[in-house]
């Protein structure tokens, strides 16, 4: 099923936003999932990660991904504004720290889209953030989604096949886990913006500060 749209509602003036971590392994559909988010209409600011990586078919510089040089993401590390980042396979990925400052200052939720050594740098620097890992349904299928995307040489798959199965073992650090079968991601979607709601009326709030 579809998300409907949803109205962009004015959040109530004693809103305290959310820092929400979206993480799992290589190909368990984070960045599918996240699309549904954005097509919600929900007023969340869904963080755009860095990257100097090659653009894959489909994706949109500023929406997908930050498509960078080497020496543009070097340039923002030496200057420390990354949150995190991290060289996964021979390609940097990082998170800008201003967009989500800033965000997170007008009042909205922010969700982060990161790997799971990303999050445990993110879990450092905000504890009380929001820690959601995205599972797959069995490691059979998961390397059986990472065989078919066909993006990279034996030997990188290999290595990110091994290194799905260990960080499947990280998902007892999160908060919350969600199995993400590739034919209900709007259910998963859905179960996250439960899981929002239900952190709203959390006593004490979560109060992040970066």
């Amino acid at each position: 099923m579809d998300i409907p749209p949803q109205p962009l509602m004015p959040e109530p003036a004693d809103h305290i936003s959310l820092l929400i971590v979206l993480s799992g392994p290589s190909g368990v559909g984070k960045d599918f999932l996240l699309s549904r988010l954005r097509a919600s209409g929900r007023p969340y600011h869904l963080a755009v990660t860095a990257t100097t990586r090659s653009m894959r078919g489909g994706e949109r510089d500023g929406v997908d991904y930050h498509f960078v040089s080497g020496e543009r993401f070097e340039s923002m590390i030496a200057n420390e504004e990354l949150l995190e980042w991290a060289n996964v396979f021979g390609n940097y990925y990082g998170v800008p720290k201003s967009q989500v400052v800033d965000a997170l200052g007008r009042g909205q939720d922010v969700i982060l889209k990161i790997d799971v050594q990303g999050a445990a740098t993110v879990r450092k620097l905000a504890p009380d953030a929001l820690f959601i890992f995205l599972a797959p349904p069995s490691e059979a299928e998961l390397e059986r989604r990472l065989r078919g995307r066909r993006s990279e040489t034996a030997d990188v798959l290999r290595t990110r096949i091994e290194q799905a199965r260990h960080e499947l073992q990280e998902a007892e650090t999160f908060d919350y886990t969600i199995v993400h079968h590739t034919d209900a991601t709007d259910e998963a979607a859905l179960e996250i913006e439960d899981i929002i709601r239900h952190e709203r009326r959390r006593n004490p709030p979560r109060v992040v500060a970066l």
